[in-house]
């Protein structure tokens, strides 16, 4: 069970998205759940969470460093895929 920083609700790893900061230090959306990384946080699948998530600064809190405007674009890109269904 995961925490979702956009709902701040508890649902199952596998329903969920996991974001990792790079070794790099960069944020990015790890769609395997398997990328190696410093640390990971998860979304729920949608835009709704993600964007609450970006909006509060849960995400750049976690991580510890703000958020680039690609890196927004991207998890926000990622997500969205996932409200058409």
């Amino acid at each position: 069970m995961r925490t979702c920083l956009g709902t701040l609700t508890v649902h199952p790893k596998r329903e969920m998205v996991r974001l990792v900061r790079t070794r790099e230090g960069r944020v990015v959306v790890d769609p395997t759940g398997k990328l190696s990384g410093s640390r990971g946080a998860y979304l729920m699948k949608s835009r709704a969470a993600a964007e609450a998530a970006i909006k509060h600064k849960r995400i750049e809190a976690e991580f510890g460093q703000p958020l680039s405007t690609e890196e927004i674009e991207a998890i926000l890109a990622y997500v969205s895929q996932f409200d058409a269904t």
